[in-house]
């Protein structure tokens, strides 16, 4: 699975509620204080730490990223510029929808990331590759989860940065052909696959995160747009899910689109559920939904109450049988790294640090996060690295929380190992083995609108950022917060 995915606001996105659109109240500030159930016995704390700035400041850090940014996007443009993803080792490229079919995943990603770092030439170099060469027009199936956060995010995204109504005339294009895979599912479920050309729909079985990590990206569309069908159809895909709760409140990650039928048995914070919870929290930030509020609050009471697991001092989330409560693995998905952030936006701050703290960990014993880890040992399940963000997603949503220059300084140690282990001949590229440094060649799409993005905003005073009233979607994308 992709990932991650990630994350919302911390405060005063009440004006940003779903203008236009009737039923959405707007969002209120949330309080400190935790969510219900959410007290913080038994909890491992961590107190703020002083740390001394880098030399020459943070400011300099964000100036690096900045630099690092351009090259890639040069060496993008030259080798495989519309391409999908370039092969950073090699200078090649690679398609990540259609084989042979090129959609320009990596122009989109990068789009408000580029802007957001006043990298204004490489912006426009974008816009215009998108505005003369996308098209939807495809006869293929596309995966409808990665298709709506990534192309249609990016595409959102630059239209909140720019105003560009092309922009946002591409969004609405491609909502409409997503739109027909819950419009045609008997039960709202989205399937997991459409053809963008003739409205086919194929792939019923499906899970959590490619059911309900829509919310945001719709709910945006439907604002912009005025029209309220996006919206609907991706809080009827919540509603739907959440209604066929066990009897713990817990949810199994697998579920039927045709029928609404569980097809296991086992609710995890990680992937392929992680963005589910991420998006019933966001939802209610961004558009003051109390029934995702509500929602919200029922299954983060169940996963404290079930899935909570402290071994050696540290926090994890177990996964869990979803009808017994009784825990099935003592593993953790890098993509999990991301619930620290989402914990310490909802209010939850000792969790939050405690979880980040536990991923810290991790990063202590091999520098660079494997992809999975037996959280009683730290042992990894999964030695390579995708140049996943989540990690450095957590620290800046609770730096913004806390203010505490700890999660600076670990979002430092994340970039500096970075470029010490992924930089390569055209770009970065992902490991294949944490444990020896061994190289793929491959850039994920993300890369470009999640880990560069938490990087320059947590490095530099960014003017395009409002720090205060935002919103990051699970790919990082800006649809609330441009400073024009």
């Amino acid at each position: 699975m992709r990932d991650l995915p990630r994350r919302s606001v911390l405060s005063l996105l009440g004006a940003a509620g779903l203008a236009g659109v009737p039923g959405v109240a707007a969002a209120q500030p949330s309080p400190s204080a935790p969510p219900p159930g959410t007290a913080a016995a038994d909890v491992p704390s961590v107190g703020a730490t002083a740390l001394a700035p880098p030399p020459g400041g943070w400011r300099a850090v964000a100036e690096d990223v900045r630099n690092e940014t351009r090259w890639a996007w040069r060496s993008y443009v030259e080798r495989a510029f519309g391409h999908d993803q370039i092969k950073p080792v090699s200078g090649g490229h690679e398609e990540f929808f259609v084989p042979g079919h090129p959609m320009g995943l990596t122009v989109v990603e990068a789009l408000d990331t580029l802007w957001l770092m006043e990298l204004d030439a490489e912006f426009a170099e974008g816009v215009r590759w998108v505005k003369a060469n996308l098209n939807f027009d495809v006869n293929a199936p596309f995966q409808v989860f990665e298709t709506n956060i990534r192309m249609l995010g990016g595409l959102l995204s630059a239209y909140h940065v720019s105003g560009d109504s092309a922009l946002l005339a591409l969004a609405r294009d491609l909502g409409d052909r997503l739109l027909v895979a819950f419009t045609k599912s008997p039960t709202g479920i989205p399937y997991r696959y459409v053809n963008l050309r003739t409205g086919a729909v194929s792939s019923p079985e499906t899970n959590l995160a490619e059911t309900g990590t829509y919310i945001t990206e719709f709910g945006s569309l439907s604002k912009w747009t005025g029209d309220r069908k996006y919206y609907n159809a991706a809080k009827k895909a919540f509603q739907v899910t959440f209604d066929k709760r066990t009897a713990y409140d817990l949810l199994p990650w697998d579920v039927h689109a045709e029928t609404g039928a569980w097809r296991n048995r086992y609710a995890t914070i990680g992937p392929p559920a992680d963005s589910y919870y991420e998006y019933l929290w966001d939802g209610w930030r961004l558009f003051g939904d109390r029934d995702l509020k509500r929602w919200w609050d029922v299954l983060l009471r169940a996963i404290l109450r079930h899935q909570t697991d402290v071994v050696g001092g540290r926090l994890w989330f177990a996964q869990v049988d979803a009808f017994t409560g009784r825990r099935d693995t003592r593993t953790q998905s890098e993509l999990a790294a991301f619930f620290s952030g989402l914990l310490a936006e909802s209010g939850d701050l000792a969790r939050g640090r405690a979880y980040h703290n536990s991923w810290t960990a991790v990063q202590d014993r091999y520098g660079v996060l494997p992809e999975g880890i037996n959280y009683t040992s730290l042992r990894p399940t999964s030695v390579g690295n995708q140049l996943r963000p989540e990690y450095a997603d957590g620290a800046f949503f609770l730096w913004l929380a806390t203010h505490d220059e700890v999660y600076r300084e670990r979002a430092h140690r994340h970039y500096r190992e970075m470029k010490r282990t992924s930089r390569t001949n055209y770009g970065y590229t992902i490991l294949t083995d944490v444990t020896t440094g061994a190289k793929g060649d491959f850039c994920p799409g993300y890369w470009w609108s999640e880990q560069l993005k938490y990087y320059w905003l947590i490095f530099g005073d960014a003017r395009r950022f409002d720090y205060t009233s935002h919103y990051l979607s699970t790919e990082g994308n800006i649809f609330l917060g441009a400073r024009k």
